[in-house]
C-alpha cells in the first residue's frame, strides 16, 4: 500500500513536470511566433510601399525602379496550376489504390517504405531528375511543362501520404453499412469514402501546393530563367517564378533590388494565402454537406 503522504508527493512531482512542459512548450511557440512575427514586419516594411500595379504589371528590367513581377507572377500561376492538375488526381487515385484495393504483402510494405522515403529527399535531386527526364530525355527544353512535370515529382508523395490518412480517418462502419445495403465497392468509395475524405485530402492539398509554390532549386536545376521579359503563352513556353525572381534580385548588392525583393515576397505570400483560402473554402463546403 502507498501511503497517503507518498501519493501526494508523487502527484506533486507529475504536476511540477506537467507545468515545466507546458511552460517549454509555449515557449517554443512563443518564440517561432516572434521570429516569424519579426519577418514579416521586416519585409512589410522593406517591400510595402514598392508594391502598386506599375510593379505588378512590368517585366524585370536593369533599372530597378522600371521592374516589375508580370513574367514571374504569370510563371508561378501556370506552374502551379499544371502541378495541382496533375498531382491531386494521381496522388488521390494512387492512394485509393494503395489503402481499398492493394494486397497487405511484403510488396506493398516495400513500396509504403519508399514512398514515405520519397517525401523526404531533397528538392534538389528532384530537380536533377526532371533535368534528365523531362528537359533533355523527353525534348521538353526549359518549358512551363517541364517545370510543372518536375514540380509534380517533388510534391506527389507527400500527396499520397496526405490523402492515404484522410482515407484511413474514415470510420469502417460508414463502408460496412453501406457495402451491407447491397453497394459494390467502387460505389462505396465513390459515395462514402471520398466525400468523406475530402476535407482533409483539401488539407493535404494546401500543404502540397504551399511546398509546390515555395520551391526554388528544382527550377533552378531544369534552366528556369531569370531574366524573362514575357508572359508564357502555353505550357511549351519558357518562364520564370517568383521564387526564382526573387533569388535574383538578393544576389544583386545595390539596396533597391533588396526592396523589389521583399515586395515579391509580398506578393508571393498573398499568392499562396490566396490558394490556401479556396481550399479552406472548399473543404469547408464538403463537411458542411456530409453533415447535411
Amino acid at each position: 500500500m502507498i501511503s497517503d503522504t507518498a501519493a501526494l508527493k508523487r502527484l506533486k512531482r507529475r504536476r511540477i513536470k506537467n507545468a515545466i512542459f507546458h511552460g517549454l512548450m509555449l515557449l517554443s511557440c512563443a518564440v517561432a511566433i516572434v521570429v516569424l512575427a519579426a519577418l514579416l514586419i521586416d519585409i512589410v516594411r522593406k517591400g510595402a510601399s514598392w508594391v502598386n500595379w506599375h510593379f505588378l504589371a512590368s517585366f524585370p528590367s536593369f533599372i530597378p525602379t522600371n521592374s516589375g513581377i508580370l513574367a514571374a507572377l504569370a510563371g508561378t500561376l501556370w506552374v502551379t496550376a499544371i502541378t495541382a492538375l496533375l498531382t491531386f488526381p494521381v496522388g488521390v487515385g494512387t492512394a485509393i489504390f494503395l489503402e481499398e484495393y492493394a494486397p497487405k504483402n511484403r510488396w506493398m510494405a516495400i513500396i509504403d517504405i519508399n514512398i514515405a522515403n520519397l517525401a523526404g529527399v531533397p528538392s534538389i535531386v528532384y530537380g536533377i531528375l526532371g533535368l534528365a527526364a523531362f528537359v533533355r530525355a523527353m525534348a521538353l527544353g526549359r518549358s512551363v511543362l517541364a517545370g510543372a512535370l518536375t514540380m509534380t515529382l517533388l510534391v506527389l508523395p507527400v500527396m499520397i501520404i496526405a490523402a492515404r490518412e484522410a482515407i484511413k480517418s474514415v470510420p469502417s462502419s460508414l463502408k460496412i453499412g453501406f457495402m451491407a445495403m447491397g453497394a459494390t465497392k467502387w460505389q462505396t468509395i465513390r459515395h462514402i469514402v471520398i466525400p468523406a475524405a475530402m476535407p482533409s485530402i483539401f488539407t493535404g492539398t494546401i500543404l502540397t501546393m504551399s511546398r509546390a509554390i515555395g520551391e526554388t532549386a528544382p527550377l533552378i536545376m531544369i534552366g528556369a530563367l531569370a531574366f524573362v521579359p514575357f508572359v508564357p503563352k502555353s505550357a511549351m513556353d519558357g518562364f520564370t517564378v517568383l521564387p526564382i525572381q526573387i533569388y535574383s534580385w538578393v544576389t544583386r548588392p545595390q539596396e533597391a533590388y533588396g526592396h523589389l525583393a521583399a515586395a515579391a515576397i509580398i506578393i508571393l505570400l498573398a499568392v499562396l494565402l490566396s490558394m490556401n483560402a479556396v481550399s479552406v473554402f472548399l473543404r469547408n463546403r464538403f463537411e458542411k454537406q456530409m453533415h447535411a
